[in-house]
């Protein structure tokens, strides 16, 4: 095989990034981010090029009340042409807000895990599927489009490996509804390189017509090599978040999402395209621990790009003198 054709080489391969901080990662902050704060921040996002923004949640504001403010931010934030913007729902109400809010996408979610859908979600798994078809079916007559988010694919932190014939056979559930939108989720950070290679390769083989997206955390320190794995098995769409954040409250020591900045500064120098500015990208996951009163785990927020290049020290000209005098 020719460098040319291997996941080192991108060679301009359009690679679609999709922001999930704004509700995977506030979601799971203790401080309230007021509402002009995140609508400030979704614009930032918007103007940094995002191919999908995950705006907030239309959950109840007792659940999540971190998103309360879910109406007022989806309404006023400036839309920019080109992104889509989305958010998640839970049920056929949450639909109803969403919708009226103007969101682009409706996103469900239900895990492929038994014991963690209905840890997280309190229902079996067939009343999960039983609510989200029906919210389906709410959207597909309002002309809006609709994303499955498949949990604990790659692994559940209470069964352990979960079987691909179950994995696969919610997908076929979803697309025989007429869902054209699947995100695999990695939720706690369980999947590894040759696991999601032959994973995500045959999702695609078998569902040609469907977009999935790869959804992946870096609790385990695998999140870009999972990345590189997917890409390789032909995969070109990524859930990640500004900064790193967000987490699992049903898996202890979860971090967050891959960090979008540093995929997005990984694949840059890989030859890929990502369609991002990656100095808007910094600029704004930067301003996130004035935002949620701590640090965040991005290496690329604090050192910079690669090529961000530091001033000799001040007494530089005297220790080449120096050098030379020897």
């Amino acid at each position: 095989m020719s460098a040319s054709n291997t996941v080192w080489q991108g060679a301009g391969r359009r690679i679609h990034m999709q922001e999930v901080g704004l509700r995977d990662g506030l979601q799971m902050e203790k401080a309230f981010v007021p509402t002009a704060d995140k609508i400030a921040l979704c614009n930032a996002l918007s103007a940094a090029g995002l191919a999908k923004i995950e705006v907030t949640s239309f959950t109840s504001p007792t659940a999540i009340p971190a998103l309360k403010d879910a109406e007022v931010v989806m309404r006023e934030i400036t839309r920019r042409p080109g992104t889509v913007y989305t958010a998640l729902v839970p049920n056929q109400r949450g639909a109803e807000r969403a919708i009226e809010s103007r969101t682009d996408e409706l996103n469900l979610v239900m895990s492929v895990s038994a014991t963690h859908n209905l840890a997280n979600l309190r229902m079996t798994q067939e009343q999960s599927f039983a609510a989200l078809a029906q919210v389906v079916a709410m959207a597909q007559s309002a002309q809006v489009a609709v994303n499955v988010s498949l949990s604990c694919v790659f692994g559940c932190p209470m069964e352990g490996d979960v079987p691909q014939a179950d994995v696969f056979g919610w997908v076929q559930r979803f697309a025989d509804q007429g869902v054209r939108g699947i995100t695999l989720c990695d939720t706690t950070g369980m999947a590894y390189p040759t696991q999601v290679h032959p994973l995500t390769a045959a999702a695609r083989a078998r569902w040609p017509g469907v977009e999935f997206t790869l959804h992946f955390h870096n609790t385990r320190g695998m999140g870009l090599a999972n990345v590189l794995a997917a890409i390789d098995a032909g995969a070109d769409r990524f859930d990640a978040s500004l900064g790193g954040l967000g987490g699992c409250p049903y898996a202890p020591g979860a971090s967050g999402n891959v960090c979008s900045e540093e995929v997005v500064h990984a694949l840059e120098l890989m030859g890929y395209d990502t369609g991002v500015d990656l100095a808007q990208l910094v600029s704004a996951a930067q301003q996130l621990p004035g935002l949620i009163g701590h640090d965040i785990q991005s290496q690329i927020a604090k050192a910079g790009p690669r090529l961000a290049l530091h001033p000799v020290p001040d007494d530089f000209e005297a220790i080449r003198e120096r050098a030379l005098a020897r």
